[in-house]
């Protein structure tokens, strides 16, 4: 079997220098080849920007499972199989101590939506021969994905989003009262999401608690879609007040802002330039990212923007089986 290779880069950012967490500025970027990659082909290659679900990052897709393939793997048997063309794979890293990226800019984590589409892009452009452009995620990075294709229609060609967050209201309000709960065991009876935070990073088993991970995902969440440099939090608005857990509607306005589910009416006219807009989401996702995908595919429909939709048997991970409908389909829309 003809094999990929897999190179690894680092990349010094601009951007993230001066990123308010003090995250690492310089990050891995892993690019896979496939098989008798040239650097001359006339036709080039589609490089598809791949973003991570929260709490992981792109080297995580090169881990081995032995119940499922790695990335490079399955790259290697579709193309072996003729089910893909060749194709250019890049794996970013945009974790944050949040826990992970929405991929869009933000005061109070670094602005990681120009680091993808101005430093990652231009980078890939510079040492790789590439003809066309897809942004692919799963879970925030489907989120990541959708947003930054519907904006960015001139970098990228086509969107795929697999479980993308969306449709705010069903898949993060029911972590609220956890999130609150956990801030609230720090601070007192007024919640304490700073306190919480440190106290986190300091435990040497950060998984023991699963309510500790939900409280980690809403303050990553608002530090991405509420962020506020004068706020005594960690530089965020909450929605919902850190005391009683009543919703601050003035936040959430600002959070729904940002829900594809609401911002694509916005952007229809740069979603009609994409050559293919692929969603997919489980019935059983556990964050009810499946009502959210609906609403997409239905708002889709009525805007007559051509796209793919399909829900699946399953939950909200182990999805990469779905690369399988996902990749070939990238493959065929970008070479017709």
């Amino acid at each position: 079997m003809q094999q990929g290779r897999i190179v690894f880069h680092s990349l010094k950012s601009n951007v993230l220098k001066s990123n308010p967490l003090n995250d690492p500025y310089i990050r891995d970027v892993i690019v896979y080849l496939p098989p008798t990659y040239s650097q001359t082909n006339s036709k080039g290659y589609t490089a598809i920007i791949y973003l991570a679900a929260y709490g992981s990052f792109g080297k995580a897709l090169l881990n081995l499972d032995p119940f499922s393939e790695t990335i490079e793997a399955r790259m290697n048997r579709l193309i072996l199989e003729k089910k893909c063309r060749p194709m250019i794979l890049v794996l970013v890293d945009c974790f944050t101590k949040f826990g992970g990226s929405q991929y869009i800019n933000s005061t109070a984590t670094g602005m990681y939506e120009d680091y993808i589409t101005n430093e990652i892009v231009r980078f890939v452009d510079e040492n790789y021969n590439i003809s066309n452009r897809v942004v692919m995620g799963h879970s925030s990075g489907g989120y990541g994905s959708l947003v930054l294709g519907m904006r960015h229609p001139d970098i990228f060609q086509a969107i795929v989003d697999h479980s993308g967050d969306s449709a705010f209201e069903y898949c993060y309000l029911p972590d609220f009262p956890k999130a609150l709960e956990v801030y609230r065991r720090a601070g007192g009876d007024h919640g304490d999401p700073k306190k919480w935070f440190e106290e986190f990073w300091q435990k040497p088993n950060k998984h023991q608690d699963p309510d500790d991970m939900t409280a980690l995902n809403i303050l990553g969440m608002a530090a991405h879609y509420s962020p506020n440099p004068q706020s005594r939090y960690l530089g965020c608005d909450f929605p919902f007040d850190l005391e009683t857990g009543e919703i601050k509607e003035d936040v959430w306005r600002r959070w729904i802002s940002l829900d594809p589910t609401r911002m694509i009416v916005d952007y229809q006219n740069n979603l009609r330039k994409m050559k293919l807009i692929y969603i997919d989401c489980g019935t059983k996702d556990e964050s009810n990212i499946n009502l959210g995908c609906r609403i997409l595919h239905s708002k889709l429909k009525k805007m007559r923007i051509r796209h793919f939709y399909e829900e699946f048997l399953g939950g909200h991970s182990k999805i990469s089986f779905r690369y399988d409908v996902s990749l070939p389909m990238i493959s065929h829309e970008l070479a017709t």
